[in-house]
Parts: C-alpha cells; structure tokens; sequence
C-alpha cells in the first residue's frame, strides 16, 4: 500500500474509533457553547446590562426629586415668663410640640448644560461596553480558534505515528524473516524492534498532548474539563486575504480602537460638565406641608396650618478658590491622554497587521513548499519499502527515509496550523473573525 494511502485510512480510522465513543465537536458548536458558558463572555454581558441600567435621564440628573419629610419636635421645659405689666409667670414641665410634615419637590432646571452632556456620556459608556463585549467575544473565540485547530493538527501527527508504526512492524517482521533464513544477523532484528519502541513512546507522548490539549479547549468552553471529544479532522486556509482590506477594516471595527475613540469621546463629555461650572445654577423647589404646634404656657397654645410652598434658588458662581480652573486643566490634560492612548493603539494595531500579514503570506509559501516536501518524501518511502524488502538497502537507510517521512509530514501539518492561526490574527484585529 503506498504511505500516502496508509495514511489517509489511519487518520479517518482514528477519526472513526473516536467518534463512535466521543462527541464530535465541531468548531461552529464549540462556538456556540462558549458564547453560552464562557466566564469572560458573561462578565462583558453583565457589565453591559449594567451600563445600559445606568443610562436614563434621571441618572443624568434631568428630573426632580420627590421626597416625603416628617419632623417632630418635642421638649419639656421649666418655664418662667415676664408679661408686659410686670407680672410673671411660671410652669414646671411645660410641653412644647413641633410637627412639620409634607412633600416636597427639587428640580434643577439649569446647570450649564451640565445634565445633557452627563446623558450623553451615559449613551458613550453604554457604546463602550458594546465595544468591549465584543472584545471579549473576539478574544474568547479566537482562543477557541486556535485551540481546535492545534487539535486538529495534533490528530494529524498522531496518524503519522501511527502510519510510522505499521511501517516499523513491517520491517520487524521482515528483519525476522530474513534473520530466519539467515539473510539477516540478529543485530538488524534488535535494531528494528528498537526503532519500533522508540515509535510506539513517540505515540504515547502524543496521545498525552491531544488529552492536555482537549482539557485547554474544556476550561475556555466552561465545561467540565474531562468531557472527552473528537474534532474534524482537516485545517482549510483562506488564501484570499488582502492587506488593505484588512486594515481599512481594522480601523473601522477593531473593538480595542472603537473602544478607546470611545474613551477619547467620555473625556470630551467630562470636560464639558466641569466646564458647566461657570455658569449659572437655577433649581425650583416646592412643597405641600402640614404644620402643628403646642405650646403650654403662652398667648397661643395651640396652632395648625397646611398649604403649598415654592420658590425659585439661583445661584452664580464667582470664586471658588481657583478650582475651577484646576479641574478644567487636569480635564483638558485627561482628554490630551486620551487622544495620545488612541493614536498609540492605531500605531500597535498597525505594527500587528504587518508582522501578522508578513507571517500569513511566509507561512502561505511554506505550506507550499512543505507539501511538495511530503510528496517527495512520501515517494522516497515508498521506493525504500520496496528495495528494503528484496534486501538492496541497509536498514539504516529505511529509517533515514522513514523519519524523514515522519518529519515531512509534522512540518506540513505545523505550516498549515501555523498559517491558520495567522488568519485568525487578521480577522481578529480586523474584527471580522466570524462567530
């Protein structure tokens, strides 16, 4: 059977045994739960819905405050008055009461503008958790990426060893033979088994980073970690990706940069509330009160009234110790930092784009090359089991051709994972990974 054959029936017979016994993960699935479960997803949700709680105009401060009031006032005293004539008067434990109760209503009707730009600062931040929901979403599913295909990629190693394996068994049982009819010394028998063992420990290792592997995938999932799976079994490569596309793209939908335009724009909205500072304050108040007194010595013992109260208070600041000054310079100096983070994120996220790119297209030519690679060696091995069995070449020369089938074939498998890993950088600073 030629190697190429032979690997290919090991890998869907792997893919098969695995997948009788174990979940078959797809990526789109593995997707979907992670939006579920994930914890890092959830915090993002939560502090969302905590932003949009937060944005209405009463926390902006545009509507009145209602408050009910009671105050009741009480004392017992030992009084002594003089009259007008003279005359004085006196009570021991004389009781005198006081109780005010009502509604009453505060409205600041004008602040400097003050209240519109806290709303709209309010609508910013509710913007900016947006932003970073889909961060998080981005981050989380790109990790989900870039661990299922290094599944996949070790699944791909794993039926190289395994396509190793039964190569080694062959050549065991034809050092046997040839050793049985005396073609053969003992020593090419022993050199055989020894290879085979040193295959069979390379397949445990193996077996051991796809189980470690699995339980990575597990945590980011938000599942239980032992929950055992198998994954498809092939890595594809879009090979259309275009510079330019991606950068116009990351400008307009990199999360990290929408989120700190966003951060440049809460600044703006803080710099206009200190400034409101400087203008004038007008608040409305009103009331409706119930009042009643009791007095035990005095012309009057006894009162009670009700009715409604209101008035306007406006207020025009004129020195407050130079703070308003201060706080508008450390506001201007904030907004200053703002724009200086913003610009240093686009240089970043520019400087990614290249080096992820340059990665993408080398790595595109790799696998390429690497291919063509495999199919040499594939050749190679296939021509070395021939001669090998007929006796026309050394073992040592068998295993040079074999290892260097095994190798051709983890090098191909790490270029593709690797050039698939630098088109999941790309969408992901392009914000276009798909999910």
């Amino acid at each position: 059977m030629k190697i190429k054959s032979l690997y290919i029936v090991f890998i869907l017979l792997y893919f098969a045994q695995q997948a009788k016994s174990q979940e078959l993960l797809k990526l789109e699935d593995a997707v979907k739960i992670a939006l579920e479960n994930n914890y890092e997803i959830k915090l993002a949700k939560n502090d969302l819905k905590i932003d949009e709680l937060g944005n209405t105009i009463g926390n902006a401060g545009m509507l009145p405050t209602i408050s009910a009031s009671v105050v009741n006032n009480n004392n017992i005293l030992n009084t002594t008055q003089t009259q007008i004539d003279g005359s004085e008067r006196t009570l021991d434990g004389a009781r005198n009461l006081n109780l005010t109760y009502g509604v009453g209503l505060d409205w600041t009707v004008f602040d400097g503008l003050r209240m519109f730009a806290r709303k709209e600062q309010l609508n910013i931040l509710q913007k900016q958790g947006e932003a970073e929901l889909k961060l998080a979403i981005l981050t989380r599913i790109s990790d989900i990426y870039i661990n299922y295909f290094d599944l996949v990629q070790q699944q791909q190693q794993l039926a190289a060893i395994d396509t190793a394996i039964v190569i080694s068994e062959e050549r065991v049982t034809t050092a046997q033979n040839r050793y049985s009819i005396g073609k053969a010394a003992k020593l090419e028998v022993l050199n055989a088994q020894v290879d085979l063992n040193a295959d069979k420990s390379l397949r445990l290792k193996q077996i051991e980073l796809i189980k470690t592997a699995k339980i990575r995938l597990n945590e980011i999932l938000a599942r239980d970690v032992q929950t055992d799976f198998v994954v498809t079994n092939e890595i594809s490569v879009d090979e259309q990706l275009k510079f330019d596309e991606l950068k116009s793209s990351a400008d307009q939908q990199n999360p990290q940069i929408q989120a700190q335009i966003l951060t440049k724009n809460i600044a703006e909205q803080e710099l206009k509330q200190v400034k409101a500072g400087r203008y004038p304050t007008v608040r409305i108040t009103s009331a409706y009160n119930f009042t009643r007194s009791e007095a035990s010595l005095g012309f009057v013992t006894q009162s009670s009234g009700r009715g409604m109260f209101y008035g306007i208070n406006a207020s025009v600041p004129i020195f407050n110790g130079s703070l308003q000054n201060r706080n508008e310079k450390i506001a201007k100096v904030q907004l200053e930092n703002a724009n200086i983070t913003l610009e240093q994120q686009k240089r970043s996220l520019e400087s990614q784009l290249n080096a992820a790119f340059t990665s993408y297209v080398t790595n595109l030519e790799l696998t390429k090359v690497e291919a063509k690679n495999l199919d040499i060696a594939e050749q190679n091995l296939d021509i070395t089991m021939s001669k090998f069995k007929i006796g026309t070449i050394t073992p040592i020369e068998f295993r040079t051709a074999q290892q260097n089938f095994l190798d051709a074939k983890v090098r191909y498998s790490n270029a593709m994972y690797m050039t698939k890993i630098n088109e999941i950088t790309l969408k992901e600073l392009a914000g276009s990974l798909s999910f």
